[in-house]
């Protein structure tokens, strides 16, 4: 049993998303963290870092517990688990993991800065907006590009690493892109969306 901590942000979407894909049991524990939830002593327990998701394996490696947090750790560790959604060739495995570290390092975390500045932020920065749906629009653009090339991301095959974008990429307007001049992405969105442990996995919590 899998016990996943996680709220409903694109990042806690990739662990639901991971586990209804693979079909492993997992017991949910909403941290609300609208209402500071990951600060607590239980959480920090989990992971000191204080960020969902989160996920504790009760029948980890050896049948000892084992606790993982980041999500593209914890989307590395299910498909390892799992033997799914990551090439077992290396080529088709690095192919995955590249683009799973293009969005950890590159397109979560900017349009995550995109959304702060637009959206959230308690006063308007011109130059924070600008630099950071700037580089949204830059990096839709690769995504773009890459979906031309490929039916799915890193290969003809659905693996982690659309695991990984698809949650993020789904909030397109909100960084000021417009989807209509991306139909690849479109299209992708569409066929991605349209499996159902995707669907199952977006409604948790």
């Amino acid at each position: 049993m899998i016990d996943l901590y996680t709220w409903k942000t694109p990042n806690g979407r990739k662990a639901s998303i991971m586990l209804e894909e693979v079909g492993l049991p997992y017991e949910l524990h909403p941290i609300d963290i609208s209402k500071n939830e990951q600060l607590t002593p239980e959480f920090l327990a989990v992971n000191p870092n204080n960020k969902i998701p989160a996920i504790v394996d009760r029948d980890g490696p050896g049948g000892q517990s084992v606790t993982v947090f980041e999500s593209g750790a914890i989307l590395i560790y299910l498909a390892e688990k799992t033997g799914k959604l990551l090439p077992a060739d290396p080529a088709g495995r690095y192919a995955a993991l590249q683009w799973l570290m293009w969005q950890m390092g590159g397109f979560g975390p900017m349009l995550g800065q995109a959304n702060h500045f637009r959206k959230f932020a308690p006063e308007q920065v011109p130059y924070g907006i600008k630099r950071f749906t700037d580089e949204s629009a830059r990096l839709y653009g690769v995504l773009e590009k890459r979906l031309g090339a490929s039916e799915y991301v890193a290969s003809p095959d659905f693996t982690i690493a659309d695991v990984a974008i698809y949650p993020w990429a789904r909030t397109a307007e909100w960084q000021g892109v417009d989807l209509a001049a991306h139909p690849n992405i479109g299209r992708w969105l569409d066929t991605v969306g349209a499996r159902p442990a995707v669907q199952k996995g977006m409604t948790v919590p």
